[in-house]
């Protein structure tokens, strides 16, 4: 009998992650041990800073700049446990903020310049017609003062006005009192909500996200899954089974919340939401593989290079290991 490989994997606790967390979906020839992390940045800080894990959820700008300048320590391979629209995250001082456009040449919250949430939103204001070129972008936890995290992350190629966030407030807290004209980034702030001049810039989001996809064809990707290097190049085999396990995984969640016998998720109005899911993307909206997401991760390689992350446009295939499709089961 052949004994399985033991593989630490660290990620949030998705549904799509579900059914291999509990073990009903186990990977060929591996025996999965899955930490449930569920703040991602600890999960990125440990595994960039420390190596923690054989495996992990990590931030696809974070990936694919330290690929570009040449780390080789993490492979990824084509899964992308969390995506996620961003016009709904950019929170403004409406009494000097009323358009896109208005946010050029002000002070900017962002938890930290190179993430990904951040990457796509300065791309699709950028659509907008916002000129980013004078925004002093202020870097900082949203909810506490202090830094976001413990990051690893690479200096951008070309000067960009960053300032450290030293006030002993959080963005949000300066938000609310008018020091910065905006956030941006993976949260809303805690005053969204809670101040009245505190607004968001797209309120229409939705509708304004719907539109985006369907003239782009992007749902932006903000995570994917890295194995250690050193792992993948003794036992290659090991992209191939976890990304087939993680498909199937995926593929019971999509299909659980699907059973409209008793709702799974605490969404009165589950059903209507299918029902667009369906009208937007088709039968699955969170497609793996890099085929299904090419024009996606061929805009955020454009958007990294576009904001000096990157020194050149990349072929997306690079950044992933070789993966076949489902094993077959005997």
């Amino acid at each position: 009998m052949t004994t399985a490989l033991p593989l630490t994997f660290a990620c949030a606790g998705y549904d799509r992650m579900q059914a291999l967390s509990t073990g009903e979906v186990k990977p060929e020839g591996l025996a999965l041990n899955f930490i449930t992390i569920n703040h991602p940045r600890d999960v990125f800080d440990r595994m960039i800073g420390g190596r923690e894990f054989d495996a992990s959820e990590m931030s696809m700008s974070e990936y694919t700049t330290r690929h570009a300048a040449g780390a080789r320590d993490l492979i990824a391979i084509p899964v992308f446990p969390s995506r996620a629209f961003r016009h709904s995250f950019i929170a403004v001082n409406d009494r000097t903020v009323a358009s896109p456009r208005d946010l050029a040449g002000k002070r900017v919250g962002v938890q930290l310049y190179t993430m990904t949430a951040a990457v796509w939103i300065r791309g699709l204001l950028r659509q907008h017609g916002v000129d980013l070129s004078g925004v002093e972008w202020v870097e900082g936890a949203m909810e506490t003062p202090g830094a976001h995290g413990k990051p690893t992350v690479l200096p951008v190629r070309t000067p960009v006005r960053i300032t450290r966030n030293t006030s002993g407030k959080s963005l949000s807290q300066l938000l609310e009192e008018g020091a910065i004209d905006a956030t941006i980034g993976a949260d809303l702030p805690p005053c969204f909500g809670k101040a009245p001049h505190v607004k968001r810039l797209f309120p229409d989001f939705k509708a304004v996200e719907k539109r985006y996809y369907k003239e782009h064809g992007i749902f932006p990707i903000m995570h994917t899954v890295v194995i250690r290097r050193e792992l993948y190049d003794k036992y290659p085999f090991i992209a191939t089974s976890l990304y087939n396990a993680f498909n199937e995984s995926k593929d019971l969640a999509l299909n659980r919340m699907r059973f409209m016998g008793a709702l799974r998720y605490m969404l009165p109005w589950l059903p209507a939401e299918i029902d667009e899911i369906d009208e937007v993307f088709g039968h699955d909206p969170w497609p793996y593989g890099v085929e299904a997401n090419r024009k996606t991760l061929t805009a955020l390689v454009q958007c990294l290079y576009d904001q000096s992350m990157i020194e050149k446009v990349m072929p997306v295939d690079e950044l992933f290991a070789p993966v076949r499709g489902n094993n077959w089961k005997i």
